[in-house]
């Protein structure tokens, strides 16, 4: 309801007030036609292609933040996903499931597309972000895929780092595994410190298998098994054949995922050539027989 006054000054006389008035809106006793409908809720999805200031497992609608890739940050996310058919009826997927190894697997295909090559292979590493528990009754079916920059190949907590991971793999980058000089304790490794690969070394990365899906303690006692899948790629990479000669060429060094990583479905074991006997000055990549001869 609106009622309109007029002022109407006339000069040298007196002000004179005319209330012109309309006719006054009248209630109708209907208490909802006068306001504008509220929107319909929107189930809170997370951001694609944003940067993160923190890693969790778990994203709470009212502490989300992102920020700007240009600025520090830990983590990037490189694909939001949806649960769907089996995975999306029952309760949340946790470690171990078979909805959040499928969730794995796409997250890991994403990644690709975005940084232009497999994070295995670069001091990267791969986080999964859930819903809350309570989201999830809520409706909330996605999952978010988040890559972070790691210290080392033997440290993988995140570091803070400025700038988007995208196309990261592409061309020549110090994130990119390649030569390593291994510290030993007694003939157990301590620690991989990288180095250029025309500095002495003794170890050189060579590539990624994927592991079968077997549990985490079926995997660490079939060592000699996964001895054996590395060596292979290790032949490859150096062109070299893979026979009985080639224990007496190079040994290998492999880093599996670790225990929670297995759980969530990775099964990318990182492979690297072992020299033993002999510092190499060169990367053996494609070198032959004569560049990684039997001794």
């Amino acid at each position: 309801m609106r009622r309109w006054l007029l002022a109407l000054a006339l000069a040298g006389t007196a002000t004179m007030v005319l209330a012109g008035c309309v006719r006054t809106h009248r209630a109708d006793g209907d208490l909802t036609d006068d306001w504008p409908a509220l929107p319909a809720p929107r189930m809170f999805i997370p951001a694609t292609n944003a940067c993160l200031p923190r890693i969790t497992a778990v994203v709470q609608a009212g502490t989300y933040e992102t920020v700007d890739c240009a600025r520090s940050h830990l983590s990037e996310v490189v694909h939001v996903g949806t649960f769907a058919g089996a995975a999306a009826a029952g309760a949340r997927p946790e470690p171990g499931s078979p909805a959040l190894r499928v969730a794995r697997a796409e997250c890991d295909q994403r990644a690709r597309e975005v940084i232009g090559g497999d994070w295995h292979a670069a001091r990267l590493t791969m986080n999964i972000a859930l819903p809350t528990v309570a989201a999830w009754r809520a409706g909330a079916r996605w999952y978010r895929c988040d890559v972070a920059e790691t210290d080392s190949i033997d440290n993988t907590r995140p570091v803070n780092r400025v700038g988007s991971l995208r196309g990261a793999l592409v061309g020549d980058n110090p994130l990119v595994h390649r030569c390593f000089d291994p510290k030993l304790i007694d003939d157990n490794l301590n620690y991989m410190a990288p180095v250029l690969c025309t500095e002495p070394h003794r170890a050189e990365f060579v590539g990624v298998y994927e592991e079968r899906d077997m549990s985490w303690a079926d995997f660490t006692r079939n060592a000699p098994q996964t001895h054996r899948r590395c060596m292979a790629l290790i032949a490859a990479f150096a062109n070299v054949p893979n026979n009985s000669d080639l224990p007496y060429r190079a040994g290998s060094i492999f880093y599996p995922p670790s225990q929670r990583e297995w759980a969530e479905g990775d099964r990318g074991v990182r492979c690297f050539l072992w020299s033993d006997d002999r510092k190499l000055t060169r990367s053996m990549r494609g070198v032959g027989p004569e560049g990684l001869p039997v001794t």
